[in-house]
């Protein structure tokens, strides 16, 4: 069953001047068999029901009135109650009420403090309490109201009070659902005079300058706010027992009473006696009390004002006004709870002296004396007596002299000296005391009859004022009070002076003149003494008064989309001075828009230019005097018709161009002529055609333009149009499309600098949209083999090094970034003819060739070419002829008719077309430096190198052959004077030597000095003859020289052997030798006999010998040789045999001599064998030991580097 809320007993819910303060969110909805209920909040007439809505607005909904609201929970919401009233539940045929109602006076919880306590409602369902706004509280439970409600319903429930002490309270329905609607009850006296003080305060607290929405002090910082409680705690019966022991607080008592202070005491609350045997628990403080003293100076009833707050039970009042009544009373506070007020106690300060009063002021005076007046004082309760009036008597030493003690206001002090200053003070007295003297003031007496003074100056004039000024007369003293008469005449009014202004002021503002009118002004001064004679008469003019304003303009002629004009007419009233200028002003728009002055002179017509078209202007006029600006005149509406746009700005690309499209981008024209733009027109040009065509037209900003050719310029002109037609085009826009390879180039030109140079030039072609950046030049002497031999952004290049009379092609192609162009046409080149080249190279010829050379003979001597045969060649020595061939040069297109041989000084020799000359009638070993040069028909051409030839010396003489040495076999020979061996290859020799058949065979041929013919026949005769050779060629031989062979010795024997005879006798015998080409043989033996010399033991062709007669205990040795006994020479020795030992110690000593002498020899033998064995061991060794070396190089290098 869903709840309803009965009709809220509250009052008006919420004034309209008061904030709401914001609420969270509303929970969310449930939906289905949810907790949500529709609650009705009924609103009653004169009261007001606040919501705001999702919107963020705030919807007041004044009754009679049901607000339909959705609860999420289905809870029923908490009234917030203002102080005075509480909340009620009850249920009726089965439906939840809530009620408002005022609360009973035996439920009062003894009455609030009357800043807060709710004022007595005016009628019984509609009292007048309005919170503080400041004290809100944001409601716990929110409700989203339903669709079709009064209302806009979706919004937030927002609580409507800002109590500043909130007790909420949810009253169970068992306990009051027997009881109806009470109906409101009277309070007694003291509750009604407590609602009219609170409502005192509520207003006295709304009017004054508090900040809102901030909270109130402590009270430890503040004792002039009551602290309040937490908006969010719930008042439970324990707060209401708390409430009312506060409020059992008796009247304090006062003692120490003085004129300005007192001192107020009192005791803590406590619980009555009636209520000791109470059902309830006893309430307990739970935090420390505080007390509130405030006083009233209006009465019982009167406004309270809070003088003390703190936890003393007594408190000293200060600064209280002296014989004054109070009323003090007291207020206990505890846990943010507050009670009732005690009983008010009246006290009464004390009397005292009076205050100091005022000092005394000057009525009149004259030259010797001065008449004083002052006012009395505060008497603080007691009787002001006399006064007592002190001054210095002129003297200015600050000690003062009593002068007047009465119970009068004023006193005249005579017999003064005039123009002279006297300073006073006063005090007053009562049956209390004497008060403090008043400040001390000076006041001067008067002195003789002032000076005319000068006529008055014009400070300021206006149109109906004048402002003057004038001067104190010079002779005057400042202590001597000085009045001025100012009097005035109107020009042509007929009244004389009449007085404007009396006065102590130096200046007087005389209002109330006519505009444009002449015044007369003088001023005279006058004093206690007397007055002074008039100044001098001034003249002075008010100000013409600001003109009337011009009527309204008016159009004159045609409006024009840049400009019109318009007319007006001047005022009616020009302010009484003549009309200086008038003032145009423009403004653009209807409305809101500043204005601009456009005009200004005395003309009463205007032409308005620089206007834009199309805009709404409005245009006013005012007028300028002598008197000031007048007012604007009505204003004028002025529509300018409008124009084609203006120019546009060139259109933009967009992107990179394409080869055969481009996008275009622009803007909207800076002048629209008045009216929007509504379409745009794209034109476009060709690249070779100045037509243009459209290419697009419409309304959007950007378009693709397509249909275009590769690397062309276009240009693109725009043009907007309105409702008034297109505008101008603008500037053009060139576009190049995408880049493509330039075209092929057209056929270069050549241009021949000399024979060996052309220069060679070609255009650019088109590029197609691309820089060309390079050419490329190919050149070649074929046409089907050129190579490139430039390459550069040139358009020109030169061909160096080239061949005389020579053909050459070349073309040419253009090189850009989107590609590489076609070739242009071959083009021929033949370079001219010129004189030969330089002859490169020069030969000698050989020496066979120099003795094989034949003259040429010429074409001129054909006659004498029998007699030519007949003649014996001439035989050409390298000594004195130089024999030189050379590779003919290029002709360069001509035939080379001849040669011109330069021999140095000697004269040149010209030949015909010939390579080869011999140069006869040199010198021998002489060097020439030779050149040639080639000619033609077209004349002579470069000299070669020099080379530098040199002819061969005279062939050298052979020398004289000795034999140095000889033999049997050899013979060494020797000739010349050099050394041995060979010391320089300059000069050789040949030595040859005759044969059997008288032919004579090379044996040497070199450098060296000596020779040794070998294996020669003994005792024969040898032929030689010597020839030497150099450079220059072979030299003669030289004669005969014969040598012959000595005959050769016998050969060597082997060692005799010896055998023992007996210990007298032994045996030699040793091997025998043939006969040596018929000649005999003998041997020749010798003994040694121990150490002495060998001698000739025997001597004959025999081959034993006996040797007798041997000496005991001595070593014989025996060698033998043979002898070559010559038939007509000398007999020839050979060569001892080896030494055979025969000892005499043993028998066998010839054996033991034998054997040594057979075994050495045979040692000797093996040994040699043996150390021929060895080295040939040795060096297989070696090998081997390479051999294994290189396999193991072979096998680190297979394992380690290839692997």
């Amino acid at each position: 069953m869903a709840d309803h809320t009965p009709p809220l007993e509250s009052g008006q819910l919420l004034s309209p001047e008061l904030p709401i303060l914001a609420s969270p969110p509303p929970p969310a909805m449930v939906n289905g068999e949810g907790p949500q209920q529709v609650i009705l909040v009924q609103v009653n007439p004169g009261e007001a029901f606040t919501i705001r809505r999702e919107d963020g607005q705030f919807q007041c909904i004044t009754g009679p009135a049901q607000v339909p609201m959705m609860s999420p929970n289905g809870s029923v919401p908490p009234i917030y109650v203002p102080p005075g009233y509480i909340s009620q539940i009850i249920e009726e045929n089965g439906v939840r009420r809530v009620l408002v109602l005022p609360q009973q006076p035996e439920f009062h919880p003894g009455g609030h403090s009357p800043l807060h306590h709710p004022p007595p409602p005016p009628h019984a369902h509609l009292p007048a309490f309005i919170p503080h706004p400041a004290m809100m509280p944001p409601p716990h439970h929110l409700y989203t109201g339903m669709a079709g409600g009064v209302g806009d319903m979706s919004s937030q429930y927002i609580s409507q009070y800002h109590p500043a002490h909130i007790y909420p309270e949810q009253v169970s329905t068992d306990s009051h659902s027997q009881h109806g609607r009470p109906s409101l009850v009277h309070r007694d006296d003291r509750t009604s005079k407590t609602h009219e003080r609170l409502q005192k305060k509520l207003k006295e607290r709304q009017g004054g300058g508090q900040v809102k929405d901030s909270p109130p002090s402590s009270p430890q910082k503040s004792c002039n706010s009551p602290p309040t409680v937490d908006i969010h705690n719930v008042l439970d019966k324990e707060a209401q027992a708390l409430q009312a022991l506060l409020s059992t607080i008796n009247k304090p008592e006062v003692s120490d009473i003085e004129a300005r202070g007192a001192t107020v005491s009192w005791s803590a609350p406590t619980k009555p006696e009636s209520e000791n045997d109470s059902k309830e628990d006893d309430p307990s403080f739970s935090e420390p009390l505080c007390y509130d003293v405030s006083i009233s100076i209006s009465g019982k009833d009167g406004k309270y004002q809070s003088m003390h707050c703190g936890e003393e039970l007594s408190a000293t009042l200060e600064l209280l006004r002296p014989a004054t009544d109070y009323h003090v009373r007291v207020q206990a506070m505890c846990s943010g709870l507050q009670g009732n007020p005690s009983e008010a106690v009246s006290f009464t300060t004390l009397s005292c002296e009076p205050d100091p009063p005022n000092p005394p002021k000057k009525i009149s005076g004259t030259k010797n004396s001065l008449l004083l007046q002052w006012k009395a004082p505060c008497d603080n309760g007691s009787k002001i007596q006399n006064y007592i009036l002190q001054w210095d008597e002129g003297k200015g030493t600050g000690v003062y002299e009593q002068c007047y003690y009465g119970p009068q206001k004023q006193y005249k002090v005579a017999k003064l000296s005039p123009a002279s200053r006297y300073s006073f003070r006063l005090a007053a007295k009562n049956d209390m005391g004497t008060s403090e003297f008043s400040e001390v003031v000076d006041l001067f007496t008067s002195c003789s009859v002032p000076l005319p003074p000068f006529p008055p100056e014009l400070e300021m004039a206006g149109v109906t004022w004048l402002c003057l000024k004038w001067q104190r007369p010079a002779s005057s003293p400042k202590e001597d009070d000085i009045f001025y008469i100012l009097e005035m005449e109107e020009e042509g009014s007929g009244y004389g002076f009449q007085t404007s202004y009396n006065g102590d002021e130096l200046s007087s503002t005389i209002r109330n003149l006519h505009r444009s009118t002449k015044y007369k002004f003088r001023v005279a001064a006058y004093n206690s003494e007397g007055k002074s004679n008039p100044s001098q008469v001034v003249e002075l003019i008010t100000k013409p008064d600001i003109p009337g304003c011009p009527f309204k303009p008016v159009i004159r002629g045609r409006v024009l989309p840049n400009s019109f004009k318009m007319a007006w007419e001047p005022p009616k009233d020009d302010g009484g001075s003549e009309i200086t200028k008038y003032v145009v002003e423009l403004s653009e728009g209807t409305s809101g828009s500043p204005w601009g002055q456009v005009y200004s002179g005395p003309a009463l017509e205007h032409v308005c230019e620089g206007l834009k078209p199309g805009c709404s202007y409005q245009t006013r006029v005012y007028c300028m005097s002598e008197g000031g600006q007048s007012p604007l005149s009505e204003t004028l509406q002025v529509q300018t018709p409008a124009v084609p746009p203006g120019q546009c700005q060139p259109p933009r690309l967009v992107g990179k161009p394409k080869a055969r499209e481009v996008q275009l981008r622009w803007g909207v024209p800076q002048v629209d002529g008045g009216s929007p733009v509504s379409c745009y027109s794209i034109e476009m040009s060709g690249p070779q055609s100045e037509e243009s065509k459209e290419v697009y037209q419409g309304p959007e900003l950007d378009c693709s333009v397509g249909g275009l050719m590769p690397g062309k310029t276009y240009s693109f002109r725009l043009k907007a149009a309105n409702k008034a037609g297109f505008g101008p085009l603008s500037e053009r826009f060139e576009v190049t499309t995408g880049p493509g390879a330039p075209e092929q180039c057209k056929a270069p030109s050549t241009t021949c600098k000399s024979s060996s140079c052309v220069v060679v030039s070609w255009e650019a072609p088109p590029c197609n949209g691309a820089p060309v950046t390079e050419f490329r030049l190919e050149w070649g002497a074929a046409e089907g083999s050129m190579q490139i031999c430039y390459s550069g952004p040139g358009l020109s290049h030169e061909m160096k090094g080239l061949l005389p009379a020579t053909n050459y092609f070349c073309r040419v192609q253009a090189v850009n970034v989107a590609g590489v162009g076609p070739f242009s046409e071959a083009v021929f080149c033949l370079t001219p003819c010129t004189v030969p080249a330089a002859v490169s190279n020069i030969y000698v010829l050989k020496e066979s060739e120099l003795r094989s050379y034949d003259t040429p003979v010429d074409a001129d001597e054909d006659e004498e070419e029998e007699e030519s045969e007949s003649r014996p060649q001439p035989v050409y020595s390298p000594s004195t002829c130089l024999g030189i061939c050379w590779d003919p040069p290029c002709d360069h297109g001509s035939e080379i008719n001849s040669y011109l041989i330069d021999i140095g000084e000697r004269q040149p020799i010209v030949v015909g077309p010939v390579t080869k000359h011999v140069i006869q009638n040199l010198q021998p070993d002489t060097s020439y430096r030779i050149r040639i040069q080639a000619l033609n028909s077209l004349g002579a051409g470069p000299f070669s190198h020099t080379f530098k030839l040199k002819t061969k010396p005279l062939p050298p003489q052979p020398p004289r052959l000795e034999c140095t040495a000889f033999s049997h076999q050899t013979l060494r020979l020797k000739w010349g004077d050099g050394p041995a061996k060979a010391t320089s290859d300059a000069l050789q020799y040949q030595l040859h030597m005759g044969d059997k058949n008288g032919r004579f065979i090379s044996l040497y041929k070199g450098p060296c000095h000596t020779h040794k013919v070998q294996r020669l026949n003994e005792s024969t005769s040898y032929t030689f003859r010597i020839q030497a050779f150099n450079e220059a060629g072979e030299g003669p031989f030289s004669n005969v020289y014969t040598f012959t062979t000595p005959r050769s010795p016998p050969a060597p024997l082997k060692a005799p052997k010896v055998e023992r005879l007996d210990d007298n006798s032994c045996e030699v015998t040793w091997e025998a030798l043939p006969p040596m080409k018929g000649d005999p043989v003998i041997y020749s033996l010798q003994c040694m006999i121990g150490n002495s010399d060998f001698k000739q033991a025997y001597k004959g062709s025999a081959t034993t010998f006996h040797v007798q007669n041997l000496q005991p205990n001595s070593d014989y040795r025996f060698r033998v040789c043979a002898i070559r006994q010559c038939q007509d020479a000398p007999e020839l020795s050979g060569p001892y045999s080896p030494t055979v030992t025969l000892s005499s110690q043993r028998n066998d000593a010839a054996l033991a001599s034998s054997a040594v002498s057979s075994g050495s020899r045979i040692g000797t033998e093996s040994t040699r064998a043996r150390q021929s064995l060895s080295d040939e061991q040795c060096a297989f060794l070696i090998l081997m030991v390479f051999a294994v070396i290189a396999i193991l190089i072979a096998f680190v290098i297979q394992y380690f580097v290839i692997k």
